[in-house]
């Protein structure tokens, strides 16, 4: 039985640093080169996670986990990251969120983690005074962008490119309502 979502809190910092490199290596095989994938640092991650959680950038950035409820005990199945925008083209405007991560381990999708997730992100968003939010994903992502579409969520006209490791890759910025949603 699913248990939810919840803020995370720095005893989950292993378990999402795990998750993210277990999301990660499934879901970017041959988008991120394999070095990049193989490189990643469970230590490291859980270091950034933890410090997000203990200093976070603005007091209206947030982590939040999804938890199931597997034989009593709970497990850590997904993670999202929000706050403020980024964007050079919204960041004067403090009513613009962000998404910055929706991560679901890639053995728990499809059982209602993400929906339960996002919706705790959006309650955060809105709580947080944000009116609208973005979130940037790899281009060629049809699993996340569907999701996201079912959420609400639809591309803007931004792109953007990034460096990992030999190669550059290629994200779309996809933005939703909050006030509608």
């Amino acid at each position: 039985m699913a248990t939810g979502a919840r803020l995370a809190r720095t005893s989950d910092v292993d378990d999402i640093a795990a998750l993210q490199i277990r999301a990660w290596r499934h879901a970017y095989e041959g988008v991120l080169p394999k070095a990049t994938l193989e490189s990643l640092d469970a230590d490291a991650f859980a270091t950034q996670w933890a410090a997000a959680i203990l200093d976070p950038p603005t007091t209206r950035h947030r982590l939040l986990v999804a938890l199931d409820n597997a034989n009593g005990i709970d497990r850590l199945v997904g993670y999202a990251a929000l706050g403020p925008s980024t964007d050079p083209d919204s960041v004067q405007d403090a009513s613009t969120g962000e998404l910055l991560a929706l991560v679901i381990d890639p053995g728990a999708t499809r059982c209602g983690h993400g929906s339960r997730l996002m919706a705790a992100a959006v309650d955060y968003l809105k709580a947080d005074g944000f009116r609208s939010a973005t979130t940037w994903m790899f281009v060629g992502d049809d699993p996340r962008r569907e999701f996201l579409a079912t959420c609400g969520w639809a591309p803007d006209t931004a792109v953007r490119e990034l460096e990992a490791g030999e190669a550059t890759v290629r994200e779309i910025r996809l933005a939703t309502d909050l006030e509608t949603s």
